[in-house]
């Protein structure tokens, strides 16, 4: 993933998180939910924007790596 000029307020990745919800393990979604209930760093919000953008598109082991780094970024 290259990285993006644009940043993301908690509102795009909220609207993401909810686009991607029923590809991603449910516990995982339901941790993120819980995450972004509280305000977080521009920088954040970006990589986690980012970690969910096309996640239905990935192969599996993407989606591993991802999830990782979501749960990593999430901790």
């Amino acid at each position: 993933m290259g990285t993006c000029s644009i940043d993301h307020s908690q509102e795009d990745v909220i609207r993401k998180l909810e686009s991607q919800q029923s590809f991603l393990p449910a516990h995982l979604g339901e941790t993120l939910r819980q995450f972004l209930k509280n305000e977080h760093a521009q920088q954040t919000l970006n990589e986690l924007f980012h970690l969910l953008k096309k996640y239905d598109l990935v192969s599996e082991e993407e989606r591993e790596e991802r999830n990782g780094k979501m749960i990593k970024l999430t901790s």
